[in-house]
């Protein structure tokens, strides 16, 4: 685990020049080192990589980022698991030449020892730091390359004196060691990239269960626990826990998609669930009612926050725990799959004095975290941000955070009218969802409020008039709207395994019949193959497919005159607004997702 301590850490950024004295002011005073760099990342200051070059020159080594280079499975198994994770190393690659390893804190002496005993070799005197890996062999015709150990990913340090940085001169100018002829090269990596990389060494779930009920001793908690880490590091977004007659079945949501991850006898169930209960704080004796928690569930030295719901069925009790995901924080409008245009009408709208931004879609389609997205972004001292939500699935610094609790009454509505009376600049309401919430938000958008909301719609142009519908006047509405925003999320082609080829009429007519209107004969679809990195899935994360209508005179217009969601499309398309089927056109030409993923999500309108 890194060693570096947080006053360290501030030398290093102010010394080399990548974070000014007044960003390093903004932030608030802690010891803890996850929480400022927590600090340092969503407030934007600095970059992840820039961060990860950092730390890595304060070693005097490279630095080489795993969310661009990611070693082969096979690769990282020939490092035992119990010595990669006491070390947080990762065995990168190994040939007959050198033997690659990066690690979170390089100043480990016992790990250089570790790596000889393992590989069976003689010490010898330490070398020069030879040149980082070399660029990987270009790829056959129509393949995208695979970023393993490409140069893309290594950020080599840069060259400074002890006069230039302030920080004291480490006695070892690089960190290579040989073994017989065999060079060890060392890299750093950031401690978050390297655990994400620890689910190679997962053995699935049912062979862990089995060894648990074996031993016949703290089976609940330990089979909960079996559970929660793995969907952790599958970075599930759900988990599902389902009784049947005689056995249960464990399924996670990965990439929106469910994959069944285990099943345990059915006779391990109850004790199982009552943990569950009891980490969330619910009653285990109420076995008929819908029942809804939290947890709090800590992992090395990160807290997950995860929302519990207990359903009655047939069978017994379901289960779904959400896991509310940290990367939320640091997410920007790059990673939202957002093109420069929807970007810059988004950031126009933010930086209204006064307004409504709208964000529709079904449940888990990513709206929270597009308004997320944006509070990051607009987030500064000179502003009173609050939001009010059900629940607060994810902390914000430095921003002012309300949860919905319908047992003291708070609900959307009441706690709007109290936020009106707390001085904001900003109001994030976590969903309109009836009348007096709509008109609370409106009206407060009309004095002087800049409002940012959730929406259940189908698309953007049918939000207009579901507000109308809902009672709230047409001048109202009109006058208060900036901007409605619908979306969808879509599976990424894994980019370990993504291939390119030519496109197939005959395929494409059977599955898109009017595919002419949307692809020319010369252009190139991509997909994955399917690799040890994406499980075979052929698909690695997610990424948003967008509606934009901005408020133009003419649709504030139209909206007086009650218009229905047809007229309000007619209108905003000769405007330039792209439906969401045509936003994932671009983004499957330009080799993002599939077709067959975007027909899965966003079918052509008719």
């Amino acid at each position: 685990m890194i060693k570096i301590t947080v006053d360290q850490l501030k030398q290093i950024l102010s010394s080399g020049s990548y974070i000014s004295a007044e960003d390093l002011s903004k932030i608030r005073l802690t010891s803890n080192f996850y929480t400022f760099t927590e600090q340092l990342l969503s407030n934007q200051f600095i970059s992840k990589s820039l961060l990860g070059q950092a730390i890595a020159e304060y070693y005097k080594i490279d630095y080489l980022d795993l969310s661009a280079v990611l070693p082969e499975h096979d690769q990282i198994l020939k490092l035992p698991e119990e010595l990669a994770k006491k070390y947080y190393a990762i065995l990168v690659k190994e040939d007959d030449n050198t033997i690659t390893i990066t690690t979170d804190n390089p100043e480990q002496p016992k790990l250089v020892d570790e790596i000889r005993k393992l590989f069976n070799n003689k010490k010898t005197s330490p070398s020069p730091l030879s040149p980082p890996l070399p660029p990987s062999p270009p790829p056959p015709p129509h393949v995208t390359p695979p970023s393993h150990l490409s140069v893309d990913g290594i950020v080599r340090r840069k060259k400074h004196n002890r006069e230039e940085t302030g920080i004291e001169e480490k006695e070892k100018s690089s960190i290579v060691e040989r073994i017989g002829n065999k060079k060890i090269i060392f890299y750093f990596s950031l401690t978050e990239d390297i655990e994400n990389l620890f689910v190679n060494y997962l053995k699935p779930l049912e062979t862990r269960f089995a060894k648990i009920i074996e031993s016949q001793k703290h089976v609940a908690p330990e089979i909960f626990d079996e559970i929660l880490v793995d969907a952790v590091a599958y970075k599930a977004s759900d988990i599902h826990i389902e009784p049947h007659a005689s056995e249960v079945i464990v399924r996670f949501r990965i990439d929106g998609v469910l994959h069944e991850a285990g099943r345990i006898p059915k006779e391990y169930y109850e004790n199982i669930l009552n943990r569950i209960k009891i980490q969330a704080k619910l009653r285990i004796d109420e076995h008929l009612s819908p029942q809804d928690g939290a947890i709090q569930y800590k992992i090395n030295d990160h807290t997950v926050a995860m929302r519990v719901s207990e359903v009655p069925t047939l069978d017994g009790e379901k289960t779904v725990i959400r896991i509310l995901s940290e990367y939320v924080k640091t997410f920007s409008m790059e990673d939202l799959g957002l093109s420069l245009t929807e970007q810059q009408a988004l950031i126009e709208s933010s930086h209204k004095p006064f307004g409504m931004i709208l964000v529709t879609g079904p449940t888990g389609s990513g709206k929270t975290t597009t308004l997320y997205a944006l509070l990051n972004l607009i987030n500064n001292p000179e502003l009173n941000i609050t939001t009010i939500e059900d629940p607060v699935e994810y902390k914000m610094l430095n921003i002012n955070q309300i949860q919905v609790d319908h047992k003291t009454n708070l609900t959307f509505a009441s706690g709007l009218r109290s936020i009106l009376r707390q001085d904001p600049d900003i109001i994030l309401v976590g969903e309109i969802r009836d009348q007096e919430t709509a008109e609370i938000a409106v009206n407060a958008a009309l004095t002087g409020h800049l409002m940012f909301s959730t929406f259940h719609a189908n698309d953007a142009a049918t939000a207009i008039p579901r507000l109308l519908d809902m009672g709230v006047e047409p001048f109202l509405v009109a006058s208060t709207m900036e901007l409605i925003i619908s979306q969808r999320l879509v599976r990424r082609i894994c980019s370990f395994c993504k291939i390119s080829k030519n496109l197939n009429k005959t395929k494409f007519k059977k599955i898109l019949p009017n595919f002419e209107k949307y692809f020319s004969k010369d252009d190139t679809v991509y997909e994955g193959k399917g690799c040890s990195h994406c499980r075979n899935t052929k698909y690695l994360g997610r990424v948003g497919i967008f509606e934009f209508i901005k408020m133009t005179k003419e649709m504030k217009d139209l909206i007086l005159k009650n218009p229905s969601s047809v007229q309000v499309w007619e209108l905003a398309s000769l405007h330039g607004s792209k439906t969401l089927f045509e936003d994932g056109i671009e983004k499957v030409k330009n080799g993002v997702t599939t077709i067959e993923e975007l027909l899965r999500v966003a079918p052509p309108v008719a």
